[in-house]
Order: structure tokens, then sequence, then C-alpha cells
């Protein structure tokens, strides 16, 4: 399975109004070294987002750019 795939699936899963974690995806998909991982899963976050399919916040409030550090949240569109 794709990271995207995951990604929509469980943000799908939670539903428009809940987050999800890039390390949920991470987890899942590597469920032993998953940290590893945490940066693929962030970069295809920011795809789905520049696609109009998810949305990236950071403490409550929606990331316009990329250039992010700590902390995200995934929420499904």
């Amino acid at each position: 399975m794709s990271i995207m795939t995951t990604i929509l699936e469980l943000s799908a899963e939670r539903g428009k109004d809940k987050t999800i974690c890039p390390s949920e995806v991470a987890r899942k998909l590597w469920p032993t070294d998953w940290r590893g991982y945490m940066e693929e899963v962030r970069q295809a976050a920011f795809a789905l987002r520049d696609k109009g399919k998810v949305a990236i916040t950071q403490k409550g409030s929606e990331v316009v750019g990329s250039e992010v550090a700590g902390p995200i949240r995934i929420r499904i569109l």
C-alpha cells in the first residue's frame, strides 16, 4: 500500500472534523522502524494537500507552505 493511499484511508476513517498524525501512517506501513519514514510521510501529505485532497494543520491553524518545523496534523477534505 502506498503512503498517499494510507494517508487518505486513515484520514477518511477519522472523518472531516478530525485529524491524523503522520506517525499513524508510518506506524501502519512500517510498524517496527516507522521513525525512519516520517519525512517521506510528511512529503506525501504535502503533495496530497497540493492536490486538494487533505489539509495540513499545525497548532490548529492551516499550513500554507511546506517548510514547516515541528508536528503537523492531516485532515481529509
